[in-house]
C-alpha cells in the first residue's frame, strides 16, 4: 500500500514524502477476482465450479425477466381478483416460456455455429428470442379452401430457415 509521510524541509516549506508498501502489494495482489459464494447447495451434488456457474447463469435469467419488459409487451393491468392475478401471470410465464424455448431451439440447430445471416444486410446476428419472433412477425398463412391446402406466400429466406431450424410447417396440421 501507499505510506506518506509530510513534513518541513529546511527553508521551513512543506513536503510529502511517499513509498509503495511493496509486501501489502503483493498480499493484495495474491487475492485479485477472488469472492465468495455461499450456497445451500449440498456438497455431495455440486462442486465449487458448479456453484460458480449457477451464480453466472442468474444473468441469464435477469435477462428473461427484462423480456417482460419488452418483446412480450406487458402493460400495466388492473385486475380485480387473485385468481386473475395469478391465471394472468401463469400466461405471462408460459409465454416467456415459449420464447425461450424457440430461443434455444435455434440456437441448437445452428451449433456450433454462434449467428445466422439474414437479419442484417451483411451482418450476422445472434439469434435471440426478440430477433427471431420479429422475423417472423411478417410472416402469413393462407388458410385452406376448398381442395386448396393452406400456404405461406413467399416467405423470405429468413423465415424459411427459421421455419426449417424450428422444425416447424405452419401448412401441416400438428
Amino acid at each position: 500500500m501507499l505510506h506518506a509521510e509530510v513534513g518541513v524541509d529546511q527553508r521551513g516549506a512543506p513536503t510529502l514524502t511517499w513509498h509503495f508498501d511493496q509486501t501489502a502489494l503483493e498480499r493484495e495482489q495474491a487475492t485479485d477476482g477472488w469472492y465468495a459464494l455461499l450456497t445451500n447447495l449440498d456438497p455431495a451434488h455440486t462442486d465449487a465450479a458448479g456453484v460458480l456457474a449457477r451464480y453466472k447463469g442468474q444473468e441469464v435469467v435477469e435477462r428473461r425477466y427484462g423480456a417482460f419488459k419488452g418483446p412480450l409487451a406487458v402493460a400495466p393491468m388492473f385486475l380485480q381478483s387473485n385468481r386473475r392475478i395469478q391465471a394472468l401471470v401463469t400466461v405471462i410465464c408460459l409465454a416467456l416460456l415459449i420464447f425461450c424455448l424457440v430461443e434455444r431451439q435455434v440456437r441448437r440447430a445452428i451449433a456450433p455455429h454462434l449467428t445466422l445471416d439474414g437479419r442484417y444486410v451483411g451482418q450476422p446476428a445472434k439469434p435471440t428470442g426478440r430477433l427471431i419472433f420479429q422475423a417472423l412477425a411478417g410472416l402469413r398463412l393462407l388458410p385452406a379452401t376448398g381442395h386448396d391446402p393452406p400456404i405461406i406466400p413467399q416467405p423470405v429466406p429468413l423465415q424459411a430457415r427459421l421455419l426449417e431450424l424450428l422444425d416447424v410447417d405452419p401448412t401441416q396440421l400438428p
